[in-house]
């Protein structure tokens, strides 16, 4: 058959018979590559049918036996301890045998030394295969980790017909691939990274952990808005997608669950790194929080944020000041800046701020990245505290939904958050209604043995009471 070229976009996997300059399903630029592909014979469906009943003189294809779902053995099994308790929680318990998953992120975020870590707490029943290091290099990292003498086996390896039947011949019980962009068949024409390369290995790679119940990771590398690089059947295929966050300039790691087959996509792990590898930050609300003396400047709040069962403390600051220009600016630092402009332009309408003619600068300190809607009641008051140049009270902390009516919604997670500002030593709490019955235990008790007397709750209802009672 005469090979024939096919363009495929490399951000969304979308396929063109030409090249063009704007993918029309993702709307990205520059994206298409060239692949080639054998031009078969397009068969209609009578001919498909006649093909599988063998009626065209062919032998007749054996059908499948489907299984009644009573039938399907449904027994938990027993999953991989990783070691690391941060990452277990993520993936709900451990690494679940014949699954196949995804970790990505920045480049020296901390991806390869927190899988070199898991490695060397399971030993020797794994095998690092890595298409970008040599056995010398991986080796002196996981020495550097303290786990050199692990017993674990390296495999420096692209061409996945080897890796298959190494991985055939070891029977190892975890396979880590760095990176799956390295990685090529030599049925296909595409260089490694390749949106059908990357396809194609990936796919293999999910048949082998399916079919011999080995489990695989995969480590991808990600594009410049943080993506997972590659095409997005990537992230379909796999069972569990792991994403690193973090500033490379700060100390601390964020890993989230983006999808999870075996688990909750609510969960987060902290870490810190440090020069012998990732360290789990069982605390992170101290690890957050500023050690400040003098009392809280003005437009700093403490947020109670709640990432799955784990409620974390972070600070929300702002700096509001008279713009120079026509239209000012509205500049966010780890939270979505269109939900600092709506919140700016309830701030303005329901509580009388006059933000028009003020350029607004909103950052969640340690470089956290803040998506929970109960965030805005702390961004509206930084913004706020700011703009009147008043502190809020020390040793206060809110949490709240701000809705464009300028109502404070309620949030789920009430008494974890409040339990959580009990135990950190807060003394003043701003919160929609029912904030008060949050984490109230027996006999009108709070958490840590502070009563009720100790704590003032201060419930809300619109945005300008939670200002009036937070910027005094």
């Amino acid at each position: 058959m005469a090979a024939k070229s096919i363009y495929v976009c490399s951000e969304c996997g979308h396929r063109e018979p030409k090249w063009h300059g704007r993918c029309p399903g993702c709307g990205e630029w520059s994206t298409f590559v060239e692949e080639a592909r054998e031009d078969k014979k397009v068969v209609g469906f009578a001919s498909r049918v006649a093909n599988a009943r063998g009626q065209d003189g062919g032998p007749r294809r054996t059908p499948a036996t489907p299984q009644s779902l009573g039938q399907v053995r449904t027994e938990d099994e027993r999953r991989l301890g990783t070691g690391v308790g941060e990452l277990d929680r993520v993936l709900g318990g451990g690494i679940v045998p014949g699954s196949l998953s995804l970790v990505g992120g920045e480049p020296g975020v901390g991806k390869s030394t927190l899988l070199l870590q898991v490695m060397g707490h399971l030993g020797e029943g794994c095998l690092m295969v890595s298409g970008e290091e040599s056995p010398r290099q991986v080796a002196l990292s996981a020495r550097r980790l303290g786990v050199g003498s692990a017993g674990f086996k390296v495999l420096s390896e692209t061409d996945v017909d080897v890796i298959e039947a190494t991985v055939l011949e070891e029977r190892p019980s975890l396979v880590v691939v760095d990176s799956v962009q390295t990685l090529y068949s030599p049925e296909l024409q595409g260089a490694p990274g390749s949106v059908g390369q990357v396809r194609e290995t990936a796919a293999r790679l999910m048949r082998l952990a399916k079919a011999e119940n080995i489990a695989v990771v995969l480590v991808g590398h990600v594009t410049k808005d943080g993506s997972i690089a590659g095409p997005r059947v990537l992230e379909h295929m796999v069972d569990t997608v792991l994403q690193f966050e973090g500033d490379r300039f700060q100390s601390f790691r964020v890993l989230r669950a983006l999808k999870n087959r075996f688990g909750s996509t609510h969960e987060v792990g902290v870490f810190e790194m440090s020069g012998g590898g990732m360290v789990e930050v069982e605390d992170p609300s101290a690890f957050f929080l500023s050690k400040r003396e003098g009392g809280t400047p003005p437009g700093v709040v403490t947020v109670c944020l709640l990432e799955g069962t784990r409620p974390m403390l972070v600070e929300i600051e702002s700096l509001v000041a008279p713009s120079p220009l026509a239209v000012p600016r509205r500049v966010a630092n780890g939270v979505d800046t269109g939900r600092v402009n709506m919140l700016c332009a309830v701030l303005a309408r329901r509580a009388g701020l006059r933000l028009g003619d003020h350029d607004v600068y909103v950052n969640v300190t340690g470089g956290v990245r803040v998506e929970e809607p109960a965030a805005d009641l702390g961004v509206a008051l930084a913004v706020a505290s700011a703009f009147k140049d008043r502190p809020v009270e020390s040793r206060t902390a809110c949490f709240g939904e701000v809705g464009l009516t300028g109502d404070i919604r309620h949030v789920s997670g009430s008494p974890r958050r409040v339990g959580e500002l009990l135990k950190m030593g807060y003394g003043r709490i701003i919160g929609p209604d029912g904030t008060r019955d949050g984490g109230t235990g027996a006999a009108g008790e709070k958490p840590g043995g502070r009563s009720n007397r100790e704590v003032e709750v201060v419930e809300v209802k619109t945005l300008g009471e939670a200002v009036e009672m937070a910027v005094r």
